[in-house]
């Protein structure tokens, strides 16, 4: 099947990932959903010919996302662009926390979008144009006690969108971030059941900014990092 655009979203499966996939089948995109997950449960979308499902991916492995990249062409033909939502939240104090904490999460929200990015990454170089769009955390400009191994992943998510942007912005090619607060997800609501769900980012919201920052009406937007913080 071939569309006029093409998407990949990391992280695909989770609250964000199918908002994000259901916002872009809306705008007339071929969908590509990547997950660690194997089943993508309780989307409405999955059996839709224009959504390509992509479970028991590592996509921190160099060669499954090569090979992600590769299905989404041979499924839809040119890629348009990339959304790198996997990634991880861990609370912990310092002092008691294990320090295979900040792998994993380096890992989760740094190496997840390095990745993916590297392996799309020709894909735009060769056509001139495409657009990278990453998930950063408000924790990634001010930190907070409990989360310094987020708070730094993120900060390098954030610098990793500027220093790309910078090295792309001649190539016809965007790199940009969102920077959202608290995001409204049911594993949040658990842990913060007395918060005010109304004030944080609805995950549909958020996606709707990412797919802008990813379309040609943000052609004149690239290195930004975008904070989304609802009434947070």
């Amino acid at each position: 099947m071939t569309v006029n655009k093409t998407i990949i979203i990391t992280g695909g499966f989770g609250s964000l990932g199918r908002a994000a996939a259901q916002t872009a089948l809306e705008q007339g995109y071929g969908v590509v959903l990547v997950d660690r997950a194997e089943q993508l449960l309780g989307a409405d979308f999955s059996d839709s010919p224009q959504v390509l499902i992509c479970g028991g991916v590592d996509i921190c492995d160099f060669a499954q996302a090569q090979s992600v990249v590769a299905k989404a062409q041979a499924q839809f033909g040119e890629v348009s662009a990339l959304l790198n939502i996997a990634g991880g939240f861990h609370w912990a104090n310092f002092d008691s926390d294990e320090l295979d904490t900040w792998d994993r999460l380096y890992q989760m929200n740094v190496k997840t979008a390095v990745t993916a990015s590297k392996a799309v990454l020709p894909v735009f170089l060769q056509h001139q144009r495409g657009s990278i769009v990453c998930v950063s955390a408000g924790a990634a400009v001010k930190g907070e006690a409990g989360i310094a191994a987020y708070a730094a992943s993120k900060a390098g998510v954030s610098r990793f969108v500027e220093s790309l942007a910078a090295e792309l912005k001649d190539k016809g090619v965007r790199v940009n971030a969102v920077a959202p607060s608290i995001i409204d997800t049911q594993p949040n609501r658990e842990a913060m059941p007395d918060a005010d769900f109304s004030r944080w980012v609805s995950p549909a919201a958020l996606a709707k900014v990412m797919l802008f920052l990813a379309s040609d009406e943000a052609s004149a937007v690239t290195g930004s990092i975008l904070p989304v913080t609802g009434r947070v």
